[in-house]
């Protein structure tokens, strides 16, 4: 029988500092490991799962009773396993954590968590853009006021922790995940994803940076891949956006990568978790497991001999909570301690981190309730609105301005878009009346809805051709197939279709899903960049159809990576892409398309031009790069940062404060950027790096700032940059980050491969060796010009 009741009360007269060095000495073994692992309350083992080898490994024998009768660390995805109305699932989380606080002696309740990456994953939330979009709207400020409206939604439901954001860095567009990340840049990466953690973290939510490390650069882009790669690339591309999160943003979580880095795999790598993260970063937080990534240790990745040893393996390392579900951290470890293994004292290592940051989100208050916020409003107990209007203001804020408009040709005198007076309207493609288009892998409908097909969606997510029927008075539509397949007569249909209308919208691109249900998204790995399926014969036919007939052709990608469109470009009048808009993406495209916005999105990929054309990333050396050495040419068809838009801008009155700096210095660039055209709109301005001679081979250019300028038509704003000497420094020969003297160049520019002016710089000084506590951001300010 638990004497929970009174330990509360003990517990709640000691001064809260103490409350959990107090815990720490009381519990017994069995206690504390209860506090280092999740369990996914409704994980089942039938039908379709969720996550890798879930059915293997997320079954447990034992009755809740004996799962909780010593406590529990987490609750893993209450609102996000299953469609689950928001009421219900907060009346069942009630229950669950007054069971949990009753079982135990000390009545410490679980910590829940939930994937939060496209809005939180719950049933009727908010289906937000994915991080890629995030990435294209270059706009940090406007990312964080998204995460502070997801962050209030999960703590108003009970929830204390999200899984995300992705800060994985693309090496490869081949790789299924591409769409959970920011982009292929480390500084866009991290400045968007830091803007992030802090509007999750305003709330009171612990933000969970992943996959730490190295994972979105696994071999041949396949998901799980072991990662080749060097110390160098991981210091300098890899670890960047993670550095920037924890000391700019404040993250108070990291859950590693589920690769091997060398041969090491994440979860077992002191070196990373312990030695780098908390000894020489300072990191304070606990590190989470992903999904049975310490079973993996033991079951993929063979480093351990079973469950026991690979529990030993990762907490020795530094990993604290076994997530989703108990496989290792239970048993297993307990016997392996019991034998003399692993001491107590690395148990409590974690513990007292995990305990800390339960003290930190109210779980150890002698005041939490648990009953949710959402259910102590009585008018709450019938419906709890999860996807509010000013939710959907945003989400098409956020959308519109992540649409990119790669191309924009002449028709009949003038630029193809935006759209005037339509005419006859043809909507085509295998996406052109699909909602899914809309969804990345990790939007709850494609996430978990897709496996519960007789429960609707729990959000208004209109199609393409939806939101074109609702505003024009003749369209006509044309679905071929979907994403994978498409049949002769419906590709004739499309053809027919774009033939007999004055303009033609060929919608193409990906279907989310999870590990083989899709095109895009986790476990959906590319062979190459070619469209899926049919859709390149298909837009073939479908372009050669409209040349024909004298039909505007607009091309709009709807995708989760970006595609070859080399064969395309002088085709199409226009060619948008989008990556996964969220639930008001089909109203931002038609926003873009008839001009009611001004298109503003920047490239965070880069376009290629053939299927097979690599690198993907225009973060490269020379060596990688086009050179008559080889008859390959990898350079991208748009590159990382390019957008086009709806009027002009140009960038005039280029200064430097100074032609030298010290190695411990900074000077500031300067620019005016004016609005030439004749509406108003917003212009990206991009700073790039070049290191012409580097002690070690250096990228061709790399972006250290940029400033999103919003101008009426024919107005000037004045932008600088403050450009210290450590936004320099990169991996020595010696493996320490240095800044070096000599010759650098800054390119103000509008795209990684358009230059508006070069100041070069020398440095003088000694090589200086920086670390953590470096100057990782390049302040930038926009003012009225005078």
């Amino acid at each position: 029988m638990s004497t929970g009741a009174a330990d509360q009360q003990a517990l709640a007269r000691i001064p809260a500092s103490d409350v959990v060095e107090h815990l720490i000495r009381e519990m017994t073994l069995e206690e504390k490991l209860a506090q280092l692992v999740g369990v996914w309350v409704n994980a089942s083992t039938d039908g379709e799962s969720v996550a890798p080898l879930q059915s293997q490994m997320a079954g447990d024998a034992r009755s809740w009773d004996d799962i909780i009768a010593n406590g529990l660390g987490q609750i893993t995805r209450m609102y996000g396993t299953v469609p689950v109305e928001p009421a219900d699932g907060a009346r069942r989380l009630a229950a669950a954590q007054e069971q949990i606080m009753a079982a135990s002696r000390f009545g410490i309740p679980a910590q829940v968590h939930e994937e939060c990456l496209a809005g939180l994953a719950a049933w009727k939330a908010t289906a937000f853009p994915v991080p890629l979009a995030w990435g294209a709207t270059f706009n940090p400020a406007l990312v964080q006021e998204m995460a502070s409206r997801i962050g209030a939604s999960m703590l108003s439901l009970g929830v204390h922790q999200g899984l995300a954001p992705v800060l994985d860095v693309v090496r490869d567009l081949r790789w299924g995940r591409v769409e959970e990340t920011i982009g292929e840049d480390p500084y866009l990466v991290g400045t968007v994803a830091t803007a992030y953690v802090q509007g999750l973290e305003s709330t009171g939510i612990v933000a969970t940076l992943k996959h730490f490390v190295g994972y979105s650069a696994s071999q041949a882009g396949r998901n799980h891949a072991p990662v080749s790669m060097g110390p160098r690339e991981l210091a300098d591309v890899m670890l960047p956006p993670f550095e920037m999160a924890i000391r700019h943003g404040g993250a108070r979580s990291v859950m590693h990568a589920y690769t091997d880095v060398d041969g090491v795999p994440a979860a077992a790598n002191r070196a990373l978790l312990t030695g780098l993260l908390r000894e020489d970063w300072g990191f304070a937080g606990t590190v989470v497991a992903d999904y049975f990534g310490v079973a993996f240790l033991d079951v993929t990745h063979g480093v351990a001999a079973d469950s026991g040893d690979a529990a030993v393996l990762a907490l020795s390392a530094g990993v604290d909570v076994e997530l989703p579900t108990v496989n290792c951290f239970g048993e297993p470890l307990l016997r392996r301690i019991r034998e003399g293994a692993l001491e107590e004292s690395v148990v409590d290592e974690a513990l007292r981190r995990v305990l800390t940051q339960k003290a930190e989100v109210g779980l150890l208050s002698p005041d939490f309730s648990a009953v949710p916020p959402v259910l102590s409003d009585a008018d709450a107990l019938g419906k709890i609105e999860l996807d509010p209007a000013e939710n959907r203001e945003l989400a098409r804020q956020l959308a519109a301005q992540s649409l990119v408009l790669l191309s924009n040709r002449e028709f009949r005198g003038a630029p193809a878009l935006p759209l005037g007076p339509v005419g006859s309207l043809g909507v085509v493609g295998p996406l052109a009346d699909d909602p899914f288009a809309m969804l990345g892998c990790y939007s709850f409908d494609a996430h978990v809805g897709a496996s519960h097909p007789d429960v609707p969606m729990g959000i208004s997510i209109p199609s393409v051709a939806a939101v074109a029927s609702g505003r024009f008075d003749s369209v006509a539509t044309s679905v071929t197939g979907n994403c994978e397949a498409a049949s002769e007569e419906q590709i004739a249909e499309a053809c027919r279709v774009a033939s007999s209308v004055d303009t033609c919208v060929v919608v193409v691109g990906d279907n989310a899903g999870l590990f083989g249900r899709g095109t895009s998204g986790e476990g959906n790995d590319a062979a190459d960049l070619r469209l899926p399926g049919d859709q390149h014969q298909m837009l073939n036919r479908v372009l050669k159809a409209c040349a024909e007939s004298g039909t505007r052709a607009v091309v709009m990608v709807l995708s989760g990576r970006p595609y070859a469109l080399g064969d395309f470009v002088d085709r199409a009048d226009a060619i948008v892409q989008g990556f996964f808009p969220g639930e008001e993406g089909g109203e931002a495209l038609w926003d873009v398309l008839t001009g009611v916005v001004n298109p503003s999105g920047k490239l965070p990929v880069s376009v290629p031009r053939s299927p097979g054309g690599q690198p993907g990333t225009y973060l490269h050396s020379k060596l990688a790069g086009p050179s008559g050495v080889s008859a390959l040419d990898p350079s991208p068809l748009f590159g990382f940062g390019h957008g086009l838009s709806y009027t002009t801008f140009e960038l005039s009155e280029h200064q430097c404060s100074a032609p030298t700096m010290s190695t411990s210095d900074s000077v500031n660039v300067t620019c005016t950027v004016t609005n030439t055209g004749s509406r108003s709109g917003a212009e990206i301005v991009q700073l790039y790096l070049e290191d012409p001679v580097g002690e070690v081979v250096r990228p061709v250019r790399e972006l250290v700032g940029y400033a999103r300028v919003e101008l009426e038509a024919g107005a000037s704003a004045v932008v600088d940059f403050v450009v210290h000497s450590d936004r320099t420094s990169f991996t020595g020969l010696d493996l320490q980050r240095v800044v070096t003297p000599g010759l650098v160049k800054l390119h103000v520019s509008t795209s990684s491969t358009s230059d508006a002016h070069t100041h070069e710089v020398i440095l003088h000084g000694p090589r200086r060796v920086v670390g953590f506590e470096r100057e990782m951001l390049t302040p930038v300010e926009v003012r009225p010009s005078a």
